[in-house]
């Protein structure tokens, strides 16, 4: 039997990256380039968002989500393009530990991305075509200072937090270290100050997958009109497994057959497990750009906080009087809670305010994205205290 094919057209999908829906558009001209690390401006450019609550009459409530490798700006609301639920909404929303009955929430797109932000999916004004490869390599310090441009245009002067998770977690960093007076509090979150060997050589394995696809066509897939389908699905499946630990896996699926009780003595997918990938892959392919995952792979393994303070971290943080919470978990073995103790290491050596928490649990690194009891504890008694030092009203948006 064929495989139908249900991924959007390269026409669909480039309308997505250009005029996303469902979420606001901040654009900015040639008037106000981006300067990327690279040594190049991008300019024009355009950062796709959502926001959620209320800011206040002093502007003093913002809180700025920051996504990780695979999210989007669609954090607490669906999606228009899988049409599920928001990626975070177990820690965003009403009530929530990032309380929008209480903040005003911001989740851009990340520079790079291809849900509306300016990434190689978009069109490039100088050819009317996909900017593909041409595209500038990007950092997470230019994510953060496009964040910070829109920020700006907001009105907003100070944050009241910063939160996220994986490269997310990164992000918040970056922020505490670029904008120290802006970030009032900080939740980086299952993270690192820079990316481990093992991690880039993960993330190559990924980006080869991609590359070695014969649908890639050197990057141009969205102007030929193909998709390198297989190669993004390996590499959504392999990174997948980072994800998860060896735990969660076998107490998910175990050994299992699907559906049947015998091997096929094929290479069908015979394990559940093996099922569970492939589903991961192919609805992966259906969301998100294969050139973004490259840029965006790529953008983590250069970050390196301590680069740019003679190699040492606790440089990056002196003078801080950011608020941190640092957190980690104790089956996360893509950012293992080794990563998180030499954050808080490096803030104690700075003299900055920071509590550590180490979760237990087997849910592995993508347990920031799960039903967690004590990581929303530990969030909304952060916020909580850091609300009452900036003299927030409890409860509500003033």
């Amino acid at each position: 039997m064929a495989e139908v094919d249900t991924v959007p057209s390269a026409s669909a999908r480039n309308r997505e990256a250009d005029e996303p829906r469902d979420c606001l558009v901040a654009r900015f001209g040639a008037d106000k380039p981006l300067k990327l690390d690279a040594g190049v401006s991008l300019a024009p450019f355009q950062i796709a968002y959502k926001t959620y609550g209320t800011l206040n009459a002093d502007r003093s409530n913002a809180v700025l989500v920051c996504h990780a490798l695979t999210g989007d700006q669609h954090v607490a609301s669906v999606s228009p393009v899988t049409r599920k639920s928001g990626w975070w909404e177990t820690m965003v929303g009403p009530g929530r530990p990032i309380d929008t009955e209480r903040f005003f929430v911001i989740c851009p797109n990340v520079i790079g991305g291809c849900l509306g932000s300016s990434g190689p999916a978009s069109t490039n004004p100088d050819t009317g075509k996909p900017w593909g490869l041409d595209f500038p390599v990007i950092t997470i310090r230019d994510m953060v200072r496009a964040q910070a441009m829109l920020v700006d245009s907001l009105g907003i002067e100070t944050l009241f937090a910063v939160a996220g998770g994986s490269m997310g977690g990164m992000q918040v960093l970056q922020w505490a270290v670029s904008y120290p007076k802006r970030v009032f509090s900080a939740l980086p979150i299952a993270c690192s100050t820079r990316h481990s060997a093992q991690n880039i050589a993960f993330h190559e394995v990924g980006r080869q997958a991609v590359m070695a696809d014969p649908e890639w066509r050197q990057g141009r897939y969205l102007i030929e009109d193909t998709l390198p389908r297989r190669g993004l699905a390996v590499a959504r499946m392999g990174a997948h497994i980072t994800y998860l630990s060896d735990a969660a896996l076998h107490r998910k699926f175990g050994r299992k057959f699907q559906d049947r009780e015998n091997p096929t003595f094929s290479f069908d997918a015979d394990f559940e497990v093996e099922s569970y990938l492939r589903h991961q892959g192919s609805s992966f392919v259906e969301r998100f750009d294969a050139n973004s995952y490259l840029y965006l792979t790529r953008a983590m393994d250069y970050f390196d906080l301590a680069a740019d303070f003679s190699g040492t971290i606790a440089n990056a943080f002196k003078g801080s009087e950011t608020r941190f919470c640092v957190v980690s978990f104790t089956s996360d073995w893509l950012f293992p809670t080794s990563d998180s103790r030499a954050i808080v290491h490096a803030l104690n050596a700075a003299a900055a305010r920071v509590s550590f928490a180490e979760i237990v649990t087997d849910k592995g690194h993508d347990a920031f994205l799960l039903d967690e009891p004590e990581l929303f504890a530990i969030v909304r008694g952060f916020l909580d205290g850091a609300a009452k030092a900036r003299g927030l009203a409890p409860g509500a948006a003033r």
